[in-house]
């Protein structure tokens, strides 16, 4: 082996719950899965479909951000759902590495898209006679682009010095996934700068997209406090409101995961915090994004009528 080590599986021990318990997480689970990407593929083929959508910047963000969703929750639902299902959750070394790289970097591609859609909406509001000229569709793609890049080259070098330690025993992980914390702490010692590194990986990506975000949606709050906005002021904060539900939902999990206290239950805690932010926000994020938004609903019946009229003209010939 590789630099010493021995361990060639981890065991995952998932949530300390009874068989019939188990049985129910794994329904509930199940159905939560079939839901988000129902939730999210519906958005996306709205988007694709609908010729009015499809030119607006912050749909051309929100499908990717769909899309984004749908691989994030697919990183972790379905392991934790064959894992309920199995008597014992055995993962490999290099499957347990690859959730790991994936899990966190479609953590920090969200935290891109977040900041993406943040700038979307200071421009609209804060510079609107700008606002098309900048948010053309070339600079939406080169942003979705970036969104997508950065994220998944932010933890190369963390992942891989973290996989370059060695592991001699134990190899049992007391969570429901591979998780940077979980995974170091069952590596042997000496782990020379690679804790140190990761953290400042870490807190570099998520404050810096959190500086940016709170400095972006500060401004437009601040704009909108004008008196030239007192006519339209109410829509506008009724569109950004959901934006920041969603960024809200993402930053307080991740604020929970630094603010988890130590203790018996420490472990407990981190799974349901971890739970929130990898299954119930790519559940909630459609609803809050975009199902209840007019112009999706008008979407969704201009959708509809088109099926409608297709059918008739199908019947008639």
């Amino acid at each position: 082996m590789v630099n010493g080590t021995t361990v060639t599986e981890f065991i995952l021990l998932g949530f300390g719950v009874s068989q019939q318990e188990r049985f129910l997480l794994l329904i509930f689970f199940a159905i939560l899965y079939i839901v988000t990407l129902a939730e999210n593929l519906t958005i996306i083929v709205l988007v694709v479909l609908d010729n009015h959508l499809a030119r607006l910047s912050m749909y051309i963000l929100l499908s990717n951000f769909s899309w984004l969703e749908i691989c994030y929750v697919s990183t972790t639902m379905p392991r934790l759902i064959f894992d309920l299902a199995s008597p014992q959750g055995t993962i490999s070394f290099r499957d347990c590495f690859l959730q790991f790289y994936l899990l966190f970097s479609f953590g920090a591609t969200e935290n891109f898209f977040l900041s993406a859609m943040a700038l979307d909406r200071y421009l609209a509001i804060c510079h609107p006679l700008r606002y098309s000229q900048i948010m053309s569709p070339d600079f939406c793609f080169a942003l979705v682009i970036a969104c997508w890049g950065l994220g998944f080259m932010a933890y190369i070098i963390p992942v891989t010095m973290i996989s370059r330690l060695s592991f001699c025993g134990p190899n049992v992980i007391d969570h429901f996934l591979c998780d940077a914390g979980t995974i170091l702490s069952l590596a042997c010692t000496p782990q020379g700068v690679t804790p140190l590194v990761c953290q400042m990986f870490v807190n570099t990506f998520v404050l810096s997209n959190v500086l940016f975000v709170v400095l972006s949606y500060g401004t437009v709050i601040l704009t909108l406090m004008k008196p030239s906005f007192e006519g339209s002021r109410r829509k506008a904060f009724s569109t950004i409101s959901f934006h920041l539900i969603v960024v809200t939902l993402f930053y307080g999990s991740v604020a929970g995961m630094y603010i988890c206290p130590e203790g018996e239950n420490q472990a407990e805690v981190t799974k349901a915090v971890t739970l929130f932010y990898t299954s119930i926000t790519p559940f909630l994020n459609p609803m809050i994004y975009c199902l209840r938004n007019d112009q999706v609903k008008e979407a969704l019946g201009r959708l509809r009528r088109r099926k409608v009229s297709l059918l008739g003209k199908s019947m008639t010939i």
